[in-house]
């Protein structure tokens, strides 16, 4: 396997470490990963590796918590940029979920396995906080909200929707012989068949 191409110093090796758990989940799976694997993978010692991760389960919370951020990165850029250019937010935001997952499919399967990350972790709660407020509030504010701190039903059906769609194309069987290109047009599709239930679409 090549090694990450990525250049790094000292002060950025815990943010090449991730880089490197994404291109060996993305290869052989999220269960692969390892922190002397990764170090490996860089170039660099192991003992490196431990001063930024107490171990492979901290690894992974931080993949996560990175995960989470730049999910929630993804819908609130989706939602600005439609507006800007005239375009449905609701069906960007639901399109930039499902191209999150299928641009990043490690960070997507690793967002939520508790079972392999430390979930009171300070950083990661917030994360999860941060993309809570938006699937809560409105699906990134493209619904109406009466209360942004519970899932109303408009807002269950909106993301279980785009996030079945995106762990089929992940995991499942829809799409396996599809280009990305097809898989988006059939997402969109799919949004725009679920719009009519959402009455309450600003």
């Amino acid at each position: 396997m090549k090694k990450v191409k990525k250049p790094y110093h000292h002060g950025n090796l815990a943010e090449s470490l991730l880089d490197a758990v994404d291109q060996l989940a993305t290869s052989f799976g999220l269960e692969a990963v390892t922190l002397r694997g990764c170090a490996k993978l860089l170039g660099v010692s192991p003992s490196s590796a431990f001063r930024h991760y107490a171990d492979k389960r901290a690894l992974l919370t931080a993949f996560a918590t990175r995960a989470l951020l730049q999910l929630s990165d993804a819908m609130q850029q989706a939602k600005e940029q439609a507006k800007i250019e005239g375009d449905d937010p609701f069906c960007a935001v639901g399109l930039a979920y499902i191209k999150f997952a299928l641009d990043k499919p490690a960070f997507f399967r690793a967002m939520w396995r508790e079972e392999t990350i430390y979930c009171n972790d300070g950083a990661y709660k917030a994360a999860t906080r941060k993309l809570a407020a938006h699937l809560q509030g409105g699906f990134a504010d493209t619904l109406e909200d009466k209360d942004p701190d519970s899932f109303s039903t408009q807002e269950l059906l909106s993301w279980s929707s785009v996030h079945g769609l995106a762990s089929l194309f992940v995991d499942g069987p829809v799409g396996k012989d599809e280009t990305k290109k097809q898989k988006l047009t059939t997402a969109r599709e799919m949004i725009e068949t679920m719009a009519p239930a959402l009455a309450v679409r600003k």
